[in-house]
């Protein structure tokens, strides 16, 4: 994996089985995505100033606060036009060819065939992709998938604060479109406006894959608390005292820890970041 696709993390990932360490510690060599294809759109990227984020997930198991360098980020969604242009120029990722590894059976289904998607979701975040697609997707723009701490960052803001969490009125928005059923028609990227980094859509259109979402990790074993390891979730111990009432933190932890590397769902997409 090149230095530009290789996020500053605190400290290395823990994943919850050798099966899924060998899935993560894949280089993607051979299946690497090349560079952005002439006539492709260029996306637009904001910039994320460095910051500390009182995380709900201490970055080293007593520390709340988690430092986050400058990085850019993609300041919509991945749609299903951009990724329908990126299988196309890309076999190796389209629903037919890619290995079950890499993407489990559910992997772009709802596409009419392997090459296109129903002409009328083109404009709505593309689903049903895996954690490798969706990083070989951002590889293709020179990006990355974020990390939990830099994604929940920018999550934190609204359009006029960087940090709105201790609004409840913001927390009970979230909670409406999380209570809305899984089989909602998805809505147009860009339509809920900006927020104070210029990124929209971060609650209310998709749930987002993020780099390390392999380190949520649940467990059962008490013993194992207080344990070091990058963004290790043992239960609600390990939630900063803060967060313990931040609903849709719990939320995004529980569905992220239970995936696999090639799992795939009709509700999760991903967007992409930058360094600097």
């Amino acid at each position: 994996m090149s230095a530009l696709t290789k996020p500053k993390i605190s400290r290395p990932m823990r994943s919850r089985s050798t099966r899924l360490t060998i899935l993560l510690g894949l280089t993607l060599s051979g299946l690497q995505a090349s560079p952005i294809q002439a006539g492709r759109p260029a996306a637009i990227y904001r910039s994320v100033p460095a910051s500390e984020l009182r995380s709900a997930l201490p970055p080293d198991g007593k520390n709340s606060q988690a430092r986050i360098a400058k990085f850019s980020m993609r300041t919509l969604p991945v749609s299903v036009a951009e990724f329908q242009g990126f299988v196309i120029s890309h076999p190796n990722w389209q629903r037919s060819t890619i290995p079950r590894v890499l993407a489990d059976l559910n992997y772009l289904r709802s596409w009419p065939s392997p090459k296109s998607a129903s002409p009328s979701r083109l404009q709505q975040p593309v689903t049903e992709v895996s954690w490798f697609a969706a990083q070989a997707y951002c590889q293709s723009e020179g990006a990355r998938l974020p990390t939990w701490h830099e994604w929940e960052l920018v999550a934190a803001a609204d359009k006029s604060r960087s940090d709105a969490r201790n609004d409840p009125d913001w927390r009970n928005n979230i909670l409406q479109w999380y209570s809305r059923p899984s089989s909602s028609e998805l809505p147009t990227v860009g339509k809920g406006g900006g927020n104070v980094y210029g990124v929209s859509d971060m609650h209310g259109v998709v749930w987002e894959w993020t780099y390390d979402f392999a380190s949520l990790m649940v467990s059962v074993d008490n013993r194992e608390q207080g344990d070091p390891d990058t963004l290790k979730f043992c239960g609600a111990g390990a939630l900063s005292m803060n967060d313990r009432d931040n609903y849709a933190v719990l939320m995004r932890i529980a569905l992220l820890s239970s995936l696999q590397a090639n799992s795939t769902t009709r509700n999760l997409g991903f967007r992409c970041v930058k360094p600097g």
